[in-house]
């Protein structure tokens, strides 16, 4: 069974993510130094630009983890209190039921029968695999959607830009991800400063 991230996992991944950021942005601005050779030098900007684009990787990876986890917490708190199908929100009954047409089409309605016993609890464990929930297509638009789709709020407050800057992590993680972009032509724009900026924005 895959771990699950609870808050405080949450909280130190997101601190690892900063705890580089800051480190590439000390480094960027020459407050940090490296030695080699028993040379001491700043960070060559052609390695810079690469760390850049690596941050881009560790900020997608920690929002599209955090919404992963967020879903599969809601299953589990399903499973875990032997929730009934009656009791369960409109819009989760519908996610199921799509869920169950598709498995029947993937293993015959024999098959999956026989995996299910209680219907509610049984058929999403059956159906539910969290690495189909997302594929590297996780953004502001999508958090809304899924929000829509599982009936909880996204609603915050002014200071997160509707979620702006998610657009942005998402496109250079997937140019990275598929060889469209090098890390070098990814980096190349954005300073580490900016990193830090967008890493400490509230998204929403």
């Amino acid at each position: 069974m895959k771990k699950i991230l609870n808050l405080d996992d949450f909280d130190e991944r997101a601190q690892d993510v900063s705890d580089y950021l800051f480190f590439l942005r000390d480094l960027e601005q020459g407050t940090i130094l490296l030695s080699k050779d028993g040379a001491i030098r700043k960070i060559d900007s052609e390695l810079d630009k690469s760390l850049k684009a690596t941050g881009f990787l560790l900020l997608y990876n920690l929002v599209e983890s955090t919404m992963r986890n967020a879903i599969q917490n809601i299953l589990d708190e399903i499973n875990n209190k032997g929730v009934s199908f009656e009791q369960i929100r409109l819009e989760i009954k519908k996610i199921i039921l799509q869920k169950v047409k598709k498995k029947v089409q993937e293993c015959g309605i024999n098959d999956f029968v026989e995996e299910i016993e209680k219907i509610c609890q049984d058929i999403i464990g059956s159906v539910f695999n969290q690495d189909d929930i997302f594929s590297g297509n996780v953004d502001a638009k999508e958090i809304k959607e899924i929000a829509r789709k599982y009936g909880f709020s996204t609603t915050t407050d002014g200071h997160t830009r509707d979620g702006s800057d998610l657009l942005s992590i998402k496109l250079h993680r997937n140019n990275l991800a598929h060889g469209i972009m090098s890390f070098k032509d990814v980096g190349k724009d954005i300073s580490a400063e900016n990193l830090v900026e967008i890493s400490q924005k509230p998204h929403g």
